[in-house]
């Protein structure tokens, strides 16, 4: 059975797209109560983290890996962390009247934009120098996942243990989700820089 050639290019453009989609159900009233917003809100993240995993599957399994896939999969990963993140910020600040968590998850996502600037300008100078495009590697990926089971235990762990914004000692495998997630950021950075900076140096 073939895979049109174009199919993975086409999933992770419906991921970008459909990230403002997210950020509106979440942020906005348009949903009825915080329980519905959290379930659909973590249905639907759970549905585009999935297209991430199936449009690198189909790649790398009828061969047609293409440099325009290589570049487009980091950035559409990027703005739906981003984005989740963002609205997570804004969703328990402004909602939920969650503080604490809310500037945890700020100071995260400020960590999560340091690095993806730094990584997509690594990537840029790799390109310009000599067409090099930088996929991800196994330590960006495991750093995606950690990314994703943040995001998903913030939306859902608070419907789990009978959450109030008082009782955030109850959150315990989001607050761990969140330092696993910023050290494998901050690590994965790292080990692009260690990597791949001495090769464009030395072109």
């Amino acid at each position: 059975m073939s895979c049109p050639k174009n199919l993975p290019n086409v999933l992770t453009v419906i991921r970008a797209v459909l990230v403002p989609v997210f950020m509106v159900l979440v942020i906005f009233p348009i949903l009825p109560g915080e329980t519905v917003t959290r379930l659909v809100g973590a249905a639907l993240f759970g549905v585009i983290s999935f297209t991430d995993m199936l449009d690198g599957h189909l790649a790398r399994k009828y061969n047609i890996v293409t440099d325009f896939g290589k570049f487009l999969d980091p950035l559409a990963d990027k703005l739906l962390v981003l984005g989740a993140m963002l609205s997570l910020v804004l969703f328990n600040g402004m909602k939920v009247g969650d503080y604490a968590f809310a500037v945890a998850c700020t100071f995260a996502t400020f960590i999560v934009l340091l690095r993806e600037f730094a990584v997509t300008s690594l990537r840029l100078l790799a390109k310009k120098s000599d067409g090099k495009v930088i996929a991800a590697n196994m330590a960006g990926k495991v750093k995606t996942v950690s990314q994703i089971v943040f995001v998903i235990a913030a939306m859902l762990e608070p419907l789990l243990v009978g959450y109030y914004p008082a009782d955030l000692h109850f959150l315990f495998i989001t607050y761990t989700s969140l330092a696993v997630m910023v050290y494998m950021t901050v690590y994965s950075g790292i080990k692009y820089f260690m990597i791949y900076l001495p090769m464009i140096k030395s072109e």
